[in-house]
């Protein structure tokens, strides 16, 4: 299994980015796909998640802000992020697990700039 995670990039304050990831397998049915983010010294957060029905999970500080979805047809899943703060600044990575298994995408830098 292989995750392509892209779309990271420098913003200012307040602005959005999608971050985008691509798997290279059917992910129709897999229920465990998120988003996680590690800052320098800091260990790896989960950010966003989705099951295959749909519902999804938020960290309390990105609540109202990101939205996490997956076109499932495409093998790909998404996290627009919204009024982007400071404390956003990080690598984000895309996660899925199957069979037991988890996975990880190369990790993409957000950037937000006061």
């Amino acid at each position: 299994v292989q995750l392509q995670a892209s779309g990271g990039g420098l913003v200012q304050v307040g602005g959005s980015l999608r971050l985008s990831c691509t798997a290279s397998v059917t992910i129709f049915s897999i229920n465990g796909i998120g988003w996680f983010r590690q800052g320098p010294g800091k260990q790896r957060d989960l950010v966003a998640a989705i099951t295959s029905g749909g519902s999804t999970n938020y960290a309390d500080s990105v609540k109202g802000r990101f939205t996490i979805s997956r076109a499932n047809a495409r093998n790909m899943f998404y996290l627009q992020m919204n009024n982007l703060k400071p404390e956003d600044t990080s690598v984000y990575y895309c996660n899925l697990v199957r069979a037991g298994s988890s996975y990880w995408g190369q990790g993409t830098q957000v950037t937000v700039s006061s």
